[in-house]
C-alpha cells in the first residue's frame, strides 16, 4: 500500500460541494485528489424535466475567484444572466457545473471510491473503482443527498417488489403515463413530481400531512429594484429575502452551538416543505391533493398498492395506486454512506437520539471534521450541524472556504 503521491486530500464526490472544495484546495496549493462523476446526482437522480428551487442568484457554486457564477455560465453560452423571476432549469444546471469543473478543477478523476477505511495508524485507505488502493491522511465526504433518501416504513416493504419509489429514483416520469399515482409529501419535490406526472400523462393524487404552500413570487426581478421599506424589513441574503434568512446565511457557526432541537426545528420550518411559487398553478387545480392524512399501512393488491391513510377525523381511508412515490425528503444517517468501511462509520460519533431527526447525523467541528481526525463531511451531512444553508448550492461557499483554511493551516504546521 503506497501514499497517494503527493496527495494531502482524497475529495470524494463531484457535485456543487465536492467541486467547490476542490476549487479551493487548488486555490491554496493543497495537493489533493478528486474522484467521481461530475454532477452524477443532479444527473441520476432528479427529472429531467425539473427546476431548481433556488432563484439564478443563489444557485452558483463558489470558487476562489470571480467569474465563475452561474450568470458568468450563461453570458459564455450567450444568454443573459437570469432573473428573480425565472426558474433555473435543471439541464443547464448540469450543464454548469460541467463548466464549472473543466474550469476550476480540471484534475477530476472520473472513477469511483469503492471503500474508505483506516486499518491502521492515521491514514486512511481509499479503494478505487479502478482497483488502485492509496493512503491519504484525510478524507472529504461530499456524496450528496442520495445515500439519504427517507422512505417511511409503512412503505418500505413495496420497494423490492417495484411498487414504491423515492422522487430520488427518477430522471423521466413519462412511463407513469396512464398510470395511478400517489405522491407522498408536501414538499417541493413532492409537487414537483405530481406536475411532472399530470403533464407526462398519469393521474397522480398527492397525499400530505399538512395542506401544500408555494412561496411568494419576488417582488422583482432584480434584487435592487426592491422598494427600500421592503428591503429593510425583508433584507437580502444569498438564501433568499427575510431576516430568517439572514440569520441562515450568515450565521451557520452561531447555529453550531444551538441546542439540537433549536437546530432541528431551523432545518424543518426554514425553507421547510414547500413548493416554488412557480408550481402553484401547475399543482392547483390540476392535481388532487388529500392534505391533513398519515400514513397508516401499504400491500400489495391486484399488482398494485392499497395503501391506507388517516384522515384528519382518525378515520382510515383506502386509496389504491399502480405505483406510490416518496415525496419525504432526507434524513442524514452516516450508517448509510456505504463506502465508508462499517468500523469507521461506528468510530464516528453521531449527535445524541433525541431529537431522532438528527440522531444519525455525525457531530462536526467548526472546520467540518468528525470525530475521527482527518475525516471530514460536506453538503446535507453538515446540515444538521450548520442549518438549513447546507442543504442548498450557496452553502458551498461557507463550506469550501472553511474546510480548504483548515486543512491549509494544519499542512503549515
Amino acid at each position: 500500500m503506497k501514499p497517494s503521491g503527493d496527495a494531502k486530500v482524497a475529495v470524494i464526490g463531484a457535485g456543487p460541494y465536492g467541486l467547490s472544495i476542490a476549487a479551493h484546495l487548488r486555490a491554496r496549493r493543497l495537493p489533493f485528489r478528486i474522484f467521481g462523476e461530475p454532477m452524477e446526482g443532479w444527473r441520476s437522480h432528479m427529472p429531467r424535466e425539473m427546476y431548481l428551487k433556488s432563484s439564478p442568484f443563489s444557485s452558483s457554486i463558489s470558487a476562489p475567484t470571480p467569474g465563475y457564477g452561474l450568470g458568468e455560465f450563461r453570458t459564455q453560452e450567450g444568454s443573459h444572466p437570469g432573473r428573480e423571476r425565472e426558474p433555473v432549469p435543471l439541464s443547464e444546471f448540469v450543464r454548469y457545473g460541467l463548466w464549472f469543473q473543466q474550469n476550476c478543477v480540471p484534475e477530476l478523476e472520473r472513477t469511483a471510491v469503492r471503500r474508505v477505511d483506516r486499518p491502521h495508524g492515521d491514514r486512511f485507505r481509499v479503494t478505487l473503482d479502478s482497483g488502485e488502493e492509496f493512503t491519504v491522511p484525510t478524507v472529504v465526504v461530499a456524496t450528496g443527498v442520495s445515500p439519504f433518501a427517507y422512505v417511511p416504513r409503512e412503505l418500505t416493504g413495496l420497494r423490492e417488489d417495484g411498487l414504491v419509489s423515492h422522487t430520488g429514483d427518477h430522471t423521466d416520469l413519462s412511463g407513469f403515463a396512464g398510470g395511478r399515482v400517489v405522491v407522498v409529501g408536501s414538499g417541493q419535490s413532492a409537487l414537483e413530481t405530481s406536475a411532472l406526472l399530470n403533464e407526462a400523462g398519469a393521474q397522480p393524487t398527492v397525499v400530505a400531512r399538512t395542506r401544500p404552500s408555494f412561496g411568494p413570487p419576488p417582488e422583482a426581478d432584480w434584487a435592487q429594484d426592491r422598494p427600500l421599506h421592503a428591503r429593510l424589513l425583508w433584507p437580502e441574503a444569498v438564501m433568499g429575502t427575510g431576516w430568517p434568512l439572514v440569520v441562515c446565511s450568515r450565521g451557520p457557526t452561531a447555529i453550531r452551538r444551538m441546542p439540537a432541537r433549536v437546530r432541528a426545528h431551523l432545518l424543518r420550518t426554514v425553507l421547510g416543505p414547500s413548493g416554488a411559487w412557480w408550481l402553484r398553478e401547475r399543482v392547483q387545480g390540476r392535481v388532487p391533493v388529500l392534505s391533513g392524512r398519515s400514513l397508516h399501512s401499504a400491500a400489495r393488491e391486484n399488482g398494485g398498492v392499497r395503501l391506507n391513510v388517516r384522515n384528519p377525523g382518525g378515520d382510515v381511508e383506502t386509496l389504491y395506486a399502480d405505483h406510490v412515490i416518496a415525496g419525504t425528503g432526507y434524513l442524514v444517517d452516516i450508517a448509510r454512506v456505504e463506502l465508508l468501511g462499517a468500523e469507521l462509520r461506528r468510530a464516528v460519533r453521531k449527535s445524541a437520539p433525541d431529537p431522532p431527526q438528527l440522531a444519525g447525523a455525525p457531530q462536526l467541528s467548526a472546520d467540518f471534521q468528525a470525530s475521527v481526525p482527518g475525516l471530514y463531511f460536506a453538503g446535507l451531512a453538515a446540515a444538521p450541524t450548520f442549518g438549513p444553508l447546507l442543504r442548498f448550492v450557496c452553502g458551498t461557499g461557507f463550506t469550501a472556504r472553511r474546510i480548504s483554511a483548515s486543512l491549509a493551516a494544519d499542512n503549515a504546521k
